[in-house]
């Protein structure tokens, strides 16, 4: 059996917007959004490669929170798993340095204006779910649109 790689992503809120990066790479992800992270390396805690990522991908220092519930397969052996992370007080506003073009933070009622990479659509919910950790429920959360997943032609 071939051991699994996780992949890490951050749901980083600002109050209760969350950033969404839209991918520049490969050509088959650009123009599609995610959230923030990347691979864990060997040795690495899931926790020290989310603010690793950040700082690598956005130029930000931040934190690892608690990790949003769920699990996800990518293309194996890869298993994405999200956290909820937060800036440090003092980090610069996060750009596009890798593997991104642009950054949107979207407001509860926004998260579903983007095109998110269909293995980001669940942990984006469960993340939305638990917003910024301020308290929020299951109802403060957005339903998805219909068109996240457009129908063939």
């Amino acid at each position: 059996m071939t051991e699994r790689i996780m992949v890490v992503a951050a749901a980083l809120f600002d109050g209760d917007r969350l950033l969404a990066a839209r991918r520049s790479a490969p050509p088959a992800l650009a123009g599609r959004w995610e959230l923030p992270g990347g691979k864990v390396e060997s040795g690495e805690a899931p926790e020290e490669a989310l603010v690793r990522e950040l700082r690598e991908e956005l130029g930000v220092e931040a934190e690892a929170q608690d990790r949003v519930p769920g699990e996800w397969p990518l293309k194996p052996p890869y298993v994405l798993q999200a956290w909820r992370a937060r800036l440090l007080p003092g980090s610069p506003a996060p750009k596009p340095l890798q593997d991104h073009d642009e950054l949107r933070w979207l407001a509860p009622t926004e998260i579903w204006d983007v095109n998110w990479l269909d293995q980001d659509v669940e942990a984006v919910r469960e993340a939305a779910l638990r917003g910024a950790g301020n308290g929020a429920t299951s109802h403060d959360a957005p339903a998805p649109a219909p068109r996240q997943h457009p129908p063939s032609s």
